[in-house]
């Protein structure tokens, strides 16, 4: 069964080109046929390739050595050798390639299909290219040149447009599950999230992209809890929804306090527009407390939540195509109210 991988180390290498020829043509009757080796092939290229399926770099942890293949040597008759066969790894959408000694980042996957990382060696040319009116016999050629060894870091960020930001147990989860085709588990105990989950959400004719990551706790930036360890996934957000749980006593300075978490993890990621909404405002006493949390933050976007109110997950879902910068939602006439929960190929229709 496969977990879940961030972040992994690889060897990589690129073909070594074939080596050039020395021949030299030999027919019955033509006495000096002169020289006819042919060039090496060249070696294969390190691709790295984007696949939609993936969604960790699990698979990495039991293949670490990739190695392209070596073109092949030429051949008399001024034959060409075959070039080397490329090697290809595959990767997640949101990945990027590191130094493995600094950790500085070569190359940014996001947005390509395929990229050759190292491209292989050269093949060398055969005798037949060094022939000239001095030298008639070249008894020499040239060998391929060799590929690109290097060990590299491959580590995986999230793509996603919104990144869920609260406390275990917020209703993050609820959330993602209710307004996307994901099934994350749902629990009564903290830390029922353990991984980076995603979702998409289908609202009009665009699909936006919903990232759940495991809560976190005060103290986060000092290693307290595991939220902090995923952050990084919604390093890549356009914005954020900041959940808090209006059951919870402490709903009043929840908000402040994962802001300040943020903020010590990464002033931009913490400067991401963002919404804040208020969950659970089923259970008693909890529409109050809403009023207290708008009273408290008059200047902030805050939206009510309930898994159990549908009505309320539209103005969530409209707020969420603003913070990705869309274009203004299109008018689309009412086919007969809303729906709990979506396939991605299912949407709720925006009221007149």
């Amino acid at each position: 069964m496969f977990g879940f991988s961030d972040e992994t180390y690889i060897d990589v290498a690129s073909g070594d080109g074939g080596a050039g020829s020395v021949s030299f043509r030999r027919e019955k009757y033509i006495p000096k046929g002169g020289p006819d080796g042919g060039d090496g092939g060249r070696g294969g290229d390190v691709v790295f390739v984007v696949k939609e399926n993936l969604r960790t770099l699990e698979h990495l942890r039991f293949v670490r050595h990739y190695r392209a293949e070596n073109g092949r040597n030429g051949q008399g008759a001024r034959c060409y050798g075959r070039n080397g066969n490329d090697i290809e790894v595959p990767v997640p959408p949101g990945t990027v390639i590191k130094n493995a000694e600094t950790g500085e980042i070569i190359k940014d996957l996001t947005g390509l299909d395929r990229f050759v990382f190292l491209k292989g060696g050269k093949g060398g040319l055969g005798n037949w290219h060094f022939r000239n009116s001095v030298r008639q016999a070249p008894k020499f050629a040239q060998p391929g040149e060799p590929g690109i060894a290097m060990r590299v870091g491959v580590e995986l960020l999230v793509i996603a447009d919104i990144g869920f930001v609260g406390f275990p147990n917020a209703g993050k989860s609820s959330l993602l599950n209710l307004l996307t085709n994901a099934r994350s588990k749902v629990a009564g105990y903290p830390f029922t999230t353990k991984i980076p989950q995603l979702g998409v959400m289908r609202y009009d004719d665009q699909d936006i992209v919903l990232a759940d990551i495991p809560g976190i706790l005060e103290g986060a930036s000092e290693g307290l809890g595991m939220g902090f360890k995923f952050l990084k996934h919604i390093s890549r957000t356009k914005g954020l929804a900041y959940l808090i749980d209006l059951s919870d006593d402490n709903y009043l300075e929840a908000f402040d306090i994962l802001k300040a978490e943020l903020e010590k993890y990464s002033d931009e990621l913490a400067a991401k527009p963002y919404i804040i909404i208020g969950t659970k405002i089923d259970e008693p006493d909890c529409e109050e407390r809403f009023e207290e949390l708008k009273s408290k933050y008059p200047d902030e976007e805050i939206y009510s939540l309930s898994i159990y109110i549908d009505e309320l997950l539209l103005p969530v879902r409209r707020a969420f195509r603003r913070l990705v910068g869309s274009n203004a939602i299109k008018k689309i006439e009412d086919n007969g109210g809303f729906t709990s929960r979506m396939d991605n190929d299912a949407f709720y229709r925006d009221e007149e």
